[in-house]
């Protein structure tokens, strides 16, 4: 783990408190909520409806991963570098009796086997913290079995363009689609470093690893919105802010 991502993972385990802070609410959005967006629902209930083995990369406080057992899938394995969100997010899965289980570990380099995971899942807010992008979609190529699935549900790229202003849509000034990165000055990654990648270094990354592209759809609602009210112009259907993206591992 080189200097930046290590910094990153401080940032990350400081704001992963907030997994502990509030964990009873969590928990019961846990029980109670529906805790994956509806057009994930749709694209991916052919897939879980078999009843795979996922593998998130980059799980979080881990809702996500009672989410998908609920639709189908049959053990959620949660992969992320934050120990604090993941000692959050098992003892959840403990307490609600779901097939959930979870590994602290960097992503790229993914302590698993290969071919292991009939979907590998990942998103809201994952690719930024990729440094490399190559790299990351050939770990995922790596533990993706011969006709698995990665599935994709991430902020736009373009995202880190638009501002918050609430009166008019506006392109920040300090901000490029094709900057190599940018600090985060917005909760909850405050001072971290997210990299940048374009749609078209997502997809060439993938498609390069191996992976046969199926679906790619962009979406003008973000994934996302910060719990104290904001409700910026750049949300109101006119932009991209968000994608969904399936491929396939094909069979040998």
């Amino acid at each position: 783990m080189d200097d930046v991502v290590a910094g990153n993972r401080v940032v990350w385990e400081q704001a992963s408190v907030k997994h502990v802070r509030e964990y009873g609410e969590l928990l019961e959005a846990a029980r109670s909520g529906e805790l994956l967006v509806e057009r994930e629902q749709q694209l991916l209930a052919p897939l879980l409806a078999e009843g795979p083995l996922v593998v998130h990369l980059q799980s979080g406080h881990g809702l996500d991963d009672v989410g998908l057992v609920r639709a189908g899938a049959r053990v959620v394995v949660g992969v992320d570098y934050s120990s604090v969100a993941v000692g959050a997010a098992r003892q959840r899965a403990d307490e609600l009796h779901v097939p959930c289980r979870y590994v602290v570990a960097e992503v790229p380099g993914v302590p698993l086997k290969d071919d292991s995971a009939d979907l590998v899942y990942t998103g809201k807010g994952a690719l930024i913290w990729m440094r490399d992008i190559d790299a990351w979609a050939r770990d995922v190529a790596r533990v993706v079995r011969p006709g698995g699935h990665l599935f994709v549900y991430e902020a736009h790229p373009a995202v880190p363009l638009w501002s918050w202003d609430e009166d008019d849509v506006r392109v920040r000034p300090d901000r490029s689609y094709f900057a190599e990165s940018h600090l985060n000055d917005t909760y909850p990654a405050n001072g971290a470093r997210e990299w940048q990648w374009t749609l078209g270094q997502i997809v060439t990354a993938i498609t390069s690893a191996g992976l046969q592209l199926q679906v790619l759809e962009e979406y003008a609602e973000p994934f996302w919105r910060p719990q104290n009210g904001t409700n910026a112009a750049a949300w109101s259907g006119r932009l991209p802010n968000s994608y969904a993206l399936l491929a396939r591992q094909p069979s040998q």
